[in-house]
């Protein structure tokens, strides 16, 4: 175990992220697991991470106080109401309110830096471009230009330790990374998908992130274990 090599996982709590994390362990590497507090408001989401991180063995869970609301520009840093009750189409047209500039950029760039300090070549983020919601920090040539990048701006990619940006769940459907994750013992109870949850952290079932779980359950022919408030 101790000769494997170190991984850093974006963590949000969610199902992407659990079963990135999963996923990461299952190719044999040790996992470090990244959660943000940014200013949310689905604040519920940092306690499902640590519950991920603790379930799926992460030898760290690191979590960071980043706000975000400070410059609002997204319903979930902001007084913006979240939508609700949009249909496929809709969710697939344009870029959401839901929208939180440039985050995946902030994320990453601190993922680089905790890969640097733990000697690891290799970051995970749960990133999809298939069932997503329109956000621009989610497509392949992202993905692919944030790798150049951290090979120019790192210590260690100048030195010859090229850093890898692994987005296993970027071409798989909703149905498909659910069906992998129930393969690889995550339980997804643990998790917490939505955008505007109750305080109870029961999710509403009606935002954009929980319509695309529902439909995702439905597609992998599975039951979702988390209750909704569909009020």
């Amino acid at each position: 175990m101790g000769s494997a090599p170190k991984a850093v996982i974006l963590l949000s709590g969610g199902l992407d992220s659990a079963t990135t994390l999963a996923i990461a362990r299952d190719r044999g590497f040790r996992v470090n697991a990244l959660s943000f507090r940014y200013g949310q408001r689905h604040a519920v989401e940092v306690e499902a991470a640590g519950r991920v991180a603790t379930a799926l063995g992460a030898e760290r869970h690191e979590i960071v106080d980043i706000d975000l609301r400070a410059f609002g520009g997204s319903a979930l840093t902001g007084d913006v109401a979240v939508p609700k009750d949009r249909d496929d189409a809709a969710i697939a047209t344009g870029i959401p309110v839901t929208y939180v500039p440039a985050r995946n950029t902030i994320m990453l760039s601190f993922a680089l830096a905790f890969a640097e300090v733990l000697d690891s070549a290799d970051i995970f983020i749960g990133v999809n471009a298939v069932d997503y919601s329109g956000y621009p920090d989610c497509r392949p040539a992202y993905i692919e230009a944030f790798e150049r990048m951290a090979n120019l701006a790192t210590r260690a990619g100048i030195e010859g330790r090229h850093l890898t940006i692994h987005a296993p769940l970027l071409r798989l459907t909703k149905g498909e990374i659910i069906r992998t994750g129930v393969s690889l013992g995550v339980d997804y109870g643990l998790t917490s998908s939505c955008y505007d949850p109750d305080e109870q952290g029961r999710p509403c079932g009606r935002c954009d992130s929980c319509r695309l779980r529902l439909k995702g359950f439905a597609e992998a022919g599975l039951a979702d274990p988390l209750v909704y408030n569909m009020s």
